[in-house]
């Protein structure tokens, strides 16, 4: 059994040394650069479906700082207005190729959580940063898509099939729990594949759940925040949607580098005292 407050005090002093913080704020930078073609695929793909451009803002107003929806709300008119084919490839490509610039950050993160060098073949190394891309992009699809449309989903399930009432009751508190799970698994499949170490399960799973737990927590809290007490618009203007979303950003890379790190502490402690 590792000693909590052992465990605590290591994982403080590493998380400062391996300056963290820093690393969310360069993590941060390269998430807006890539969020954005990837929510103009995502928004692009709505259009396809059977949902009025009306209900999408309105849905995604309940989870997302009204100083942020005001940012995007003229370009998802826009988009979800008109079907385009085009516009859906390319912005596809275009978040693959900025992305790739975040997922490097985060193998370097976490080779540094476990005190290792990048010594994978460039090959190597672009395939793992590709399949980064595309686990990062399931997270952000399921937390889009199961918390801000996962009622709207689940009427249409209740609607098509004919389930009860109590299905839908059900529904609205299972759809977060699926989103957790989701996220978990991903996380975990990212920590094992992105230091240039070899991990197993039982290894990240804990440092798995403690960051998608706080990717929640913090998207939640910093969102009722923003709306409730924080006026971003008069202290920074025009660009208060910009910092409320970057300071976001900023506290989701924070928990995902933390998690690699409880992960790499534990390691570090189950393996000093073996």
């Amino acid at each position: 059994m590792i000693p909590m407050w052992s465990f605590i005090k290591t994982l403080f002093e590493r998380f400062m040394r391996h300056e963290i913080p820093d690393l969310a704020a360069q993590l941060s930078f390269y998430f807006l650069l890539s969020l954005f073609p990837f929510l103009l695929f995502a928004i692009t793909l709505l259009a396809y479906l059977p949902l009025s451009t009306d209900y999408v803002l309105f849905m995604i107003g309940q989870y997302v700082p009204m100083e942020s929806t005001d940012l995007v709300e003229e370009n998802i008119r826009r988009v979800l207005d008109v079907q385009r084919p085009e516009l859906l490839s390319f912005s596809l490509l275009f978040a693959l190729w900025s992305a790739s610039h975040g997922s490097y950050a985060i193998m370097r993160a976490l080779n540094r959580a476990y005190d290792v060098e990048e010594e994978r073949s460039f090959l190597r190394a672009r395939v793992v940063a590709v399949l980064l891309i595309l686990g990062m992009f399931v997270v952000f699809l399921v937390a889009l898509i199961l918390p801000v449309f996962g009622r709207a989903l689940g009427l249409a399930l209740f609607n098509v099939v004919g389930l009860s009432d109590e299905f839908l009751r059900m529904w609205h508190v299972i759809r977060w729990w699926i989103s957790l799970f989701v996220i978990v698994l991903v996380f975990m499949y990212l920590y094992i594949l992105a230091p240039n170490t070899t991990l197993r399960l039982r290894e990240v799973w804990i440092g798995a759940v403690v960051a998608a737990m706080g990717w929640h927590l913090i998207s939640l809290g910093f969102s009722y925040y923003v709306d409730n007490f924080a006026n971003f618009t008069a202290m920074y203007g025009g660009i208060g949607g910009v910092v409320v979303f970057m300071l976001w950003l900023y506290l989701a890379g924070m928990m995902l580098l933390l998690g690699g790190e409880i992960n790499s502490t534990l390691k570090l402690i189950r393996r000093s005292g073996s």
